[in-house]
C-alpha cells in the first residue's frame, strides 16, 4: 500500500509540475519616420512586422523632389535578426533589396586637347542588393528609436550609380 500511494504521489507531481515559457506579449507591428532624412528634405516611411522575438521583415519608401539627391524613388523589402537581450531590439544586422530610380548626375572630363566636356543627365531605375547593420531601442510604451547603416550594390543598368547606401535615424511607434 505505501508504494502504490509513493507511485501515486511521484506521477502525480509529475504531471502537475512543468515549467511553462513565459509568454511575452509581443507587439508585432512598427511605423517609422525617417528624421534625418526629413531635415535634409527627403521621405522615408517604414513598415516592420516582427517574426519573432529575433527576426521581422519590413519595406521602406523613399522620395524626394531635388536635384542634391541621385536617387529619387526606392523601394527597400528588408529582413532583420535581432541579438538584443529585449525582444525585437539591440544590435540587428540586416540584408535588403532595393528598387531605386532617380537621375545619373551630370560628370565633367577633359579630353586630350584640355576642352571641358561634360556627359548628360541618364534616368535609371535598377535592382539592387544588399546588407545594413543598426541598432533599435524600444521604450516600454511602444515608441522606437532606430540608427542604421547599409551598403549595396546595383546589379543591371550601366546608368545608376554603382553602389546605394541606406541609413538613417528614425522614430517611430510599435503596436
Amino acid at each position: 500500500m505505501k508504494n502504490l500511494f509513493l507511485a501515486l504521489c511521484l506521477t502525480t507531481f509529475a504531471i502537475g509540475y512543468s515549467q511553462e515559457k513565459k509568454q511575452v506579449d509581443l507587439k508585432k507591428n512598427e511605423i517609422k519616420g525617417n528624421a534625418l532624412f526629413l531635415v535634409l528634405g527627403a521621405v522615408e516611411v517604414t513598415y516592420e512586422r516582427l517574426l519573432n522575438e529575433d527576426a521581422g521583415l519590413g519595406v521602406s519608401l523613399f522620395f524626394v523632389n531635388e536635384d542634391d539627391f541621385d536617387t529619387s524613388f526606392s523601394l527597400t523589402p528588408y529582413y532583420r535578426a535581432y541579438f538584443g537581450k529585449k525582444p525585437a531590439a539591440g544590435f540587428f544586422v540586416e540584408g535588403f533589396s532595393m528598387i531605386n530610380t532617380g537621375v545619373n548626375t551630370t560628370t565633367y572630363n577633359y579630353d586630350n586637347n584640355g576642352n571641358l566636356n561634360s556627359t548628360d543627365k541618364d534616368r535609371y531605375t535598377d535592382f539592387a542588393l544588399g546588407f545594413g547593420l543598426g541598432s533599435k531601442w524600444v521604450h516600454k510604451r511602444g515608441f522606437v528609436f532606430e540608427i542604421n547603416a547599409g551598403i549595396g550594390r546595383n546589379l543591371f543598368s550601366d546608368n545608376s550609380p554603382e553602389v546605394v547606401g541606406r541609413g538613417g535615424i528614425s522614430l517611430g511607434y510599435r503596436f
